[in-house]
């Protein structure tokens, strides 16, 4: 995909702390509307951490996150979906006493008003049109990840983060929801998706970003990178 001169999310120069620990270190990356960027890295590389600063959920951030040309330094994270940019976070977070619904009309109160509303969700996820007012906690695993998928699409987002969906999923789930991505993209809503399975992350992706302990090693289109360049930068070898 060709690049453009105005990305609509530009990171530059991120580094986030722990304390005295580095967890990312100096990160630039960018994301055009529309476009589906991959980052991958092995467990600890920065990942999660890299989007939960871009939404707003790290405390201490040097460096700085651009969206739509405006600075995101000490906006809120409300503030920050409001504006377009929705996280679909590592583990779920459900409220599992809450209904399929009411989990979902999370998305559609704190987000932007757009063309995305309950019955698009029901079109990508049929299964919870059926369940939508069982308890969120009763769900498997996999009705559970449409859940957050569809709570994220319906905040309307120009750019929607993905941490990790598939992770201890059984494949024949996880092919079920990497499926709808085309889709997401069709309606031109720009996607981040953090990944281990580079595999799986990088089919899908027009680029990707590999990070290792904080840094981006690695840089660039899948097509035109081989699979030993990704591995050898993946491990750090």
């Amino acid at each position: 995909m060709a690049r453009t001169n105005a990305a609509l999310l530009q990171v530059e120069g991120l580094s986030v702390f722990y304390g005295d620990f580095k967890a990312v270190d100096g990160v630039e990356l960018s994301v055009d509307a529309g476009e589906i960027v991959s980052i991958i890295g092995a467990n600890g590389a920065g990942k999660s951490t890299l989007l939960k600063a871009i939404i707003g959920q790290s405390n201490r951030v040097e460096g700085r996150v651009r969206f739509d040309g405006a600075d995101l330094a000490g906006r809120s994270t409300a503030d920050i979906v409001a504006r377009g940019i929705a996280l679909v976070p590592e583990g779920r977070r459900l409220f599992a006493s809450l209904s399929v619904e009411e989990n979902l009309r999370l998305g559609w109160a704190v987000g932007r008003k757009g063309a995305i509303g309950f019955d698009e969700v029901w079109r990508l996820f049929p299964i919870l049109e059926e369940r939508r007012r069982q308890k969120a906690g009763l769900l498997s695993g996999g009705e559970q990840q449409m859940v957050a998928l569809g709570r994220g699409l319906l905040a309307n987002p120009r750019i929607l983060l993905c941490d990790e969906i598939s992770l201890g999923l059984a494949p024949i789930v996880i092919n079920d929801l990497y499926a709808i991505i085309p889709t997401i993209k069709a309606s031109g809503i720009a996607m981040v998706i953090v990944e281990q399975d580079t595999t799986r992350s990088l089919a899908v992706a027009d680029r990707f970003y590999c990070l290792l302990e904080g840094r981006v090693t690695l840089a660039g289109i899948p097509a035109d990178t081989s699979r030993d360049a990704v591995m050898k930068h993946y491990f750090g070898e």
